[in-house]
C-alpha cells in the first residue's frame, strides 16, 4: 500500500506564519512527508510564496504582488502578524524552497495562483526551475486555472497535475483527464468514498484541502485518499502512524 503523503499545508501553518521558510522546516519537523505553498510572480519577474494577490493580510502593508518588485518584498515582515516572536520572517522566492527541498524526500506541491492574475509565461518558469533541480518526480502542480493545468502537461507531460476545486463537479475523475492532470485536489467536504474508489479505477488520486480535525482525516484515510493537506502535519503523522502500528 502507498503511503498518504502528508503535505503541510503553506508550511506548518497552524504553528508558523504561512508560506515561510520557518513554515516548511516546521512542517518537515513535524512529519510532512509533503509541503503545500502557493506561488506568484512580481513586477520584476521572480517567483515567490504568496497566497494573496496582495501583500496586506500577511505584512500589514499595501500592494499587489504583480506591481511589487522582488527587492520590495523582500524587505517586508511576514512573520509579525502570525505571532511577534516571528518577526522579521520573509517571503521566500520558490527558488529558496526548491533548493532546500531538493536534499530531503519531501513531495512539493505547487499551486500557481494565476486564476486571479495571469501571469503570463509563469507556467514555463515555474517548470525550468523544478527541472533544473531534478524534482520532476517529486513535484505536483496545482491550481484552480485548469487552462495553466493543460500548459503545464504540454510543456512537461512528466510533472503531475492536479485540478483545484471548491464544488460538485459531476465524474471530476473524466474532468481531470480531459486537462491532462493525474489527480483531484478538492475541497473535502466534495470528496466521497464513491468519488475516490471510481477516480483511482480511472488512475486519478485524490488530494483534498484543507483537513485539520483528526476525524475529518481518519475518514478520508478510510476512503483511499493518496494524500491530504494540513495545517497540522503532526495530527495528521500521529494518525498515520497509529493506523500504521
Amino acid at each position: 500500500m502507498t503511503p498518504i503523503i502528508n503535505y503541510a499545508h503553506r508550511g506548518a501553518s497552524g504553528y508558523c506564519p504561512e508560506n515561510t521558510m520557518i513554515a516548511f522546516k516546521k512542517g518537515l519537523e513535524l512529519g510532512a512527508t509533503g509541503i503545500e505553498t502557493d506561488v506568484q510572480r512580481t513586477k520584476d519577474g521572480k517567483l515567490v510564496l504568496i497566497h494573496d494577490e496582495s501583500v496586506e493580510r500577511t505584512t500589514g502593508q499595501q500592494g499587489e504582488i504583480k506591481d511589487l518588485t522582488y527587492d520590495e518584498i523582500s524587505r517586508l515582515d511576514a512573520g509579525s502578524w502570525f505571532d511577534s516572536a516571528f518577526a522579521g520572517e520573509r517571503i521566500p522566492l520558490l527558488d529558496e524552497l526548491l533548493d532546500w527541498a531538493a536534499p530531503t524526500e519531501l513531495i512539493l506541491n505547487l499551486e500557481l495562483k494565476n486564476n486571479m492574475e495571469a501571469y503570463t509565461g509563469m507556467e514555463e518558469q515555474v517548470i525550468a526551475a523544478i527541472q533544473q533541480r531534478g524534482l520532476s518526480a517529486r513535484t505536483i502542480i496545482s491550481s484552480f486555472n485548469h487552462y495553466s493545468l493543460a500548459t503545464c502537461k504540454q510543456l512537461a507531460p512528466d510533472i503531475r497535475t492536479g485540478i483545484l476545486y471548491g464544488d460538485n463537479l459531476y465524474h471530476p475523475w473524466a474532468y481531470a483527464q480531459s486537462v491532462g492532470a493525474e489527480a483531484l485536489h478538492p475541497y473535502h467536504l466534495f470528496l466521497t468514498e464513491e468519488i475516490v474508489q471510481q477516480a483511482a479505477a480511472h488512475g486519478v488520486i485524490s488530494n483534498p484541502f484543507t483537513i485539520n480535525e483528526p476525524e475529518r482525516m481518519r475518514e478520508l484515510i478510510q476512503m483511499g485518499v493518496a494524500g491530504i493537506i494540513t495545517d497540522y502535519p503532526d495530527r495528521l503523522a500521529e494518525l498515520l502512524s497509529s493506523t500504521v502500528s
